[in-house]
């Protein structure tokens, strides 16, 4: 990930904070999480970001102060995230030199959206719309394609879009009925016994491929990808 954004977390719920972390590092970005709530600057200067997400309700000083005290170094884009969804606080968000705010509880595909669009405006970015299993595997979504070692897996439209469904949802089980009702909408009929065929078809291909299981199964529930 030398080519990543660097984006830096200033979030004190330890729970969010990874789960904002983890789904961004899937997507390809270097994500750090402040640690130094009485001294956000030494971790902003220690970390470099491309972008900065900004709760407000912070231990010691607030993400106003904060948002101020970068200003004073840097041009960075910083984007808040907060559960204070009053107009005032959005209105002083901006004036103290944010660049959005996103309001809690928010869905990750909506911040990581946000993300791009600022990116693409500060920096020119070109976002990398890929999903990375390991350091050998990774699907691209724009092209629907799954890749090892930079070699295209040829996948039907089917495999594909459970590929995509349980990255999306990666570490997390996808049930069989959320899988079946998204293959509704592609050329196969799928019902429950063809769905068991399919899983175990793409499981054969992907391990011939990659020589690895990467596909797993919770037992009554679903599958998912680690």
């Amino acid at each position: 990930m030398m080519n990543a954004m660097h984006i830096m977390i200033v979030e004190d719920d330890e729970t969010l904070a990874r789960e904002i972390k983890d789904f961004l590092m899937r997507w390809g970005y270097h994500a750090v999480i402040a640690t130094h709530f009485d001294n956000i600057i030494e971790d902003f200067l220690n970390y470099k970001p491309h972008l900065v997400l900004m709760d407000i309700n912070l231990p010691y000083y607030d993400g106003f102060y904060w948002c101020t005290q970068i200003r004073n170094l840097s041009q960075v884009p910083i984007i808040y995230i907060s559960s204070r969804n009053d107009d005032h606080d959005k209105i002083r968000a901006m004036v103290q030199g944010g660049d959005d705010y996103v309001d809690k509880p928010f869905h990750l595909e909506l911040l990581k959206a946000k993300i791009e669009a600022i990116l693409r405006r500060t920096y020119h970015y070109k976002v990398k719309d890929q999903m990375r299993i390991n350091q050998d595997i990774y699907y691209d979504k724009v092209k629907g394609s799954l890749y090892y070692q930079d070699h295209e897996i040829h996948l039907t439209k089917s495999e594909s879009q459970i590929i995509c469904l349980l990255l999306e949802s990666q570490g997390e089980i996808v049930s069989r009925q959320a899988l079946m009702e998204a293959l509704w909408n592609t050329d196969e009929f799928i019902s429950d016994n063809s769905l068991t065929v399919l899983i175990s078809r793409l499981r054969m291909k992907l391990k011939e491929e990659c020589h690895s299981e990467i596909i797993e199964t919770k037992k009554g529930q679903g599958y998912y990808i680690l």
